[in-house]
């Protein structure tokens, strides 16, 4: 495998809170070792569509109080398909991303595996879902603040 120099961080299904501070650690991170990093907008929608755009610190400066995710999302039917992910394939490579960080639900990590086997493309998914329904981990991104809101509001219904 190819030494990874670049890597593209992309959200994908449904926003969940603190999706926003994943990208950021995920971008700071990567410059900090040294990595290019460049944010996908929409999804998987958007690396067929060629919405890349190179992050640097100030891209993701200021970021974690805002709701949902500054790349924002979309749900992607042609990326279900081998021709659609091909497209995908082929804007990272010319974009000159090595490997891809993906954060998002279990349609996005779905979608992810799909991709990394057929392509032997390294992909890093993080869980990110208010639903908590990923096999494999405890608690997702988004989990606690959705469950930590829920009970703040029965707390003020039953007052």
């Amino acid at each position: 495998m190819a030494e990874i120099k670049c890597v593209g961080i992309l959200t994908s299904g449904g926003d969940a809170p603190g999706m926003n501070a994943a990208i950021r650690a995920v971008t700071r991170s990567a410059i900090y070792g040294g990595l290019r990093v460049k944010g996908i907008y929409r999804g998987y929608k958007g690396l067929i569509t060629d919405e890349i755009q190179e992050f640097k610190t100030q891209n993701v400066s200021n970021i974690i109080q805002a709701g949902g995710t500054i790349l924002k999302t979309a749900r992607c039917k042609e990326f279900t398909t081998p021709e659609g992910r091909q497209l995908a394939y082929d804007n990272l490579k010319r974009h000159e991303i090595d490997a891809l960080v993906v954060i998002g639900g279990d349609g996005s990590l779905t979608g992810a595996r799909i991709f990394a086997n057929e392509f032997n493309f390294p992909i890093i998914g993080l869980p990110g879902t208010i639903d908590n329904d990923l096999y494999g981990t405890d608690s997702t991104i988004g989990y606690d603040t959705a469950l930590n809101t829920i009970m703040e509001c029965v707390d003020k219904i039953r007052d």
